[in-house]
């Protein structure tokens, strides 16, 4: 049986500019970190030549093609696996809509334990290039590529993606005090709205034409937002978190409504700096920056909302259990 541990992750700066339609033209950036929340997938060989797939279904197959989750089945057909194994997927926080790029974990937390299943060590790089190829070629999913690389990589990283396709990243090294005060000054909740990304994620994705000068801006924000950062300026870091939302909230008409503004300005009345809802938007979670002394009165302002404490995770995707008879 092999375990493979893949970490969640929160994008900060630059989402929206990881689309191919807008770096393959002009180049994009962003800044984001993996979380110590996780999707575990888990593969062992079965007695015959079966699959069974268990997440939050459980399917018992005969074929590849049979298989209906589309990530596992694509990781399949990729690596060659064709018969007698069990896969299974388990998540720290339930998968569908959080915006923490649980999808993205998936499909490369299912290719890394699969490519360890044969044997065989694959690097961060080769990890994300196969599951955005799963994603965005096989299964033409209004995405970008950001999380599959922030997934595979892990730690608090700026990646930039060049026109010719080619991704650079680049780990952004804090002290231990400056670590511990970036942790301490995140809040997150869930807002008890669940959607679906891809219909707010096409909107955007359509829109790109027309959403150019406000992506030069997200762009240039997160250039800025990783110096703010490195010179240790964390609370110009949180306010430039909120003007980045105000700018991420006109790339199409779902990412916001009614009660996530209602709750965005609770939060910034009690003393918040800055914040987003992660991932494409419209729900999901919550991110807040806010000094350690307001966060008591930020939760008083959201008390219906239930809090997921977190920290910022150094690792990507990773074996954590491997065992051979």
């Amino acid at each position: 049986m092999i375990i493979v541990q893949s970490p969640l992750r929160i994008s900060f700066f630059g989402g929206g500019t990881d689309f191919p339609d807008f770096f393959m033209n002009e180049g994009g950036c962003v800044l984001s970190s993996t979380i110590d929340k996780c999707i575990f997938v888990t593969i062992k060989q079965r007695f015959d030549s079966k699959l069974r797939i268990g997440y939050t279904e459980t399917e018992m197959v005969d074929k590849v093609d049979q298989i209906k989750h589309e990530l596992i089945r694509e990781a399949l057909r990729l690596t060659g696996i064709q018969l007698g194994v069990e896969i299974t997927t388990m998540g720290d926080i339930p998968s569908a809509g959080s915006g923490l790029g649980s999808s993205s974990a998936v499909t490369v937390g299912s290719l890394h334990a699969m490519y360890a299943y044969l044997g065989e060590m694959v690097t961060a790089e080769q990890l994300a290039k196969e599951a955005c190829k799963i994603e965005l070629d096989i299964l033409k999913k209004p995405i970008g590529i950001q999380d599959q690389y922030a997934i595979a990589y892990g730690g608090l990283r700026f990646f930039e993606f060049c026109p010719d396709g080619t991704v650079l990243n680049r780990k952004i090294r804090l002290g231990d005090d400056l670590c511990r005060k970036l942790d301490e000054s995140f809040l997150l909740f869930y807002t008890g709205i669940n959607r679906q990304s891809d219909s707010i994620l096409g909107e955007q994705k359509a829109n790109i034409g027309d959403s150019l000068p406000v992506l030069r801006e997200i762009k240039a924000l997160a250039h800025e937002a990783r110096e703010q950062l490195e010179r240790g300026n964390l609370d110009s870091f949180g306010e430039m978190l909120d003007y980045s939302w105000g700018l991420k909230k006109r790339l199409a008409s779902k990412i916001s409504n009614g009660p996530i503004d209602e709750m965005y300005a609770a939060a910034r009345k009690a003393g918040a700096l800055g914040g987003k809802i992660t991932g494409a938007g419209g729900g999901g979670f919550l991110l807040l920056y806010c000094p350690p002394v307001k966060q008591d009165a930020v939760r008083g302002a959201l008390k219906g909302l239930q809090e997921l404490p977190f920290r910022l995770e150094q690792d990507g995707t990773k074996i954590i259990f491997n065992y051979r008879r």
